[in-house]
């Protein structure tokens, strides 16, 4: 018995509500890559970064306390994280996540360089460059939310 095979194909077209084409093999292996990127960042916010906060790990309110800001701050920021790490798993929300995020990021390098001497400042900066990379590759996605947004 003989096995018929159809050729494997380099070309993938896109999903619904993506832009119209095709993907090589390569491209759409890079975007397996930067989804999986995001969804390591989701869980890295999510339950590294945003779940002390919340539980007001003794960790956390040392660090808050250190710095002087206390735990209203702390809530605050660990909802903030929280937030985004649910939102860059939400197609449509991606890149505006990957954007406050980064943004998020900026002001915990400024509170390390400042407030902490500097320990683990290249943390928040190491943390940018893939929240920057998403935002960049995903902000086809904005059209699409401001669509949404202006339907009310």
């Amino acid at each position: 018995m003989s096995k018929t095979t159809a050729p494997a194909s380099s070309t993938m077209t896109t999903p619904a509500g993506d832009r119209a084409g095709v993907f090589t093999g390569r491209a759409r292996g890079a975007r397996v890559a930067l989804r999986a990127v995001q969804v390591l960042l989701a869980l890295f916010y999510g339950i590294a970064s945003a779940l002390p906060k919340l539980m007001a790990h003794p960790t956390a309110v040392e660090s808050f306390d250190r710095i002087g800001w206390g735990s209203g701050a702390m809530y605050t920021i660990g909802a903030l994280e929280l937030a985004g790490a649910v939102a860059l798993l939400v197609p449509v929300l991606q890149s505006v996540a990957a954007t406050a995020l980064a943004a998020l990021m900026v002001g915990a390098f400024t509170v390390q360089v400042t407030a902490c001497d500097g320990q683990n400042a290249a943390t928040p900066l190491i943390l940018i460059v893939p929240l920057a990379l998403i935002a960049w590759t995903r902000r086809a996605h904005n059209r699409e939310l401001l669509r949404l947004l202006g339907r009310r």
